[in-house]
């Protein structure tokens, strides 16, 4: 029986963790989780912010997800989209969910995120 979602890993080129902390601690505000030694040598960066974690795993032959995202539910979505938006971070409203207010952005290696405030 599945009871919660641990984590959601998306992929990030070689040599990109700078960028991946300076966004995803800087600009989102989240915290990074140490990597076990293990897992440590192949590269990459995990983040959390409460019960959320997104893990970021290098991958050689890279291509941004485009399509597939995790969705990031946040509070005050439109102070949280101008906090984006002062750090140069492109945001795209989108109104099509019944009972949200979301937006979509990238990550700085082009990873789609979905950021949502059910209404």
């Amino acid at each position: 029986m599945i009871t919660a979602l641990d984590h959601v890993q998306l992929a990030a080129p070689p040599g990109s963790e700078e960028r991946l902390r300076a966004y995803y601690v800087g600009v989102l505000g989240m915290t990074e989780a140490p990597k076990p030694q293990a897992l440590a040598r192949r590269g990459g960066c995990w983040f959390r912010a409460g019960a959320v974690q997104l893990h970021l795993g290098i991958e050689e032959d890279f291509r941004a997800a485009r399509k597939a995202h995790p969705g990031l539910r946040v509070t005050d979505i439109e102070s949280y989209a101008a906090r984006l938006q002062a750090s140069g971070v492109a945001v795209r409203w989108d109104s099509a969910l019944p009972g949200h207010q979301r937006f979509y952005a990238q990550d700085p290696v082009g990873n789609r995120l979905e950021f949502l405030d059910p209404r």
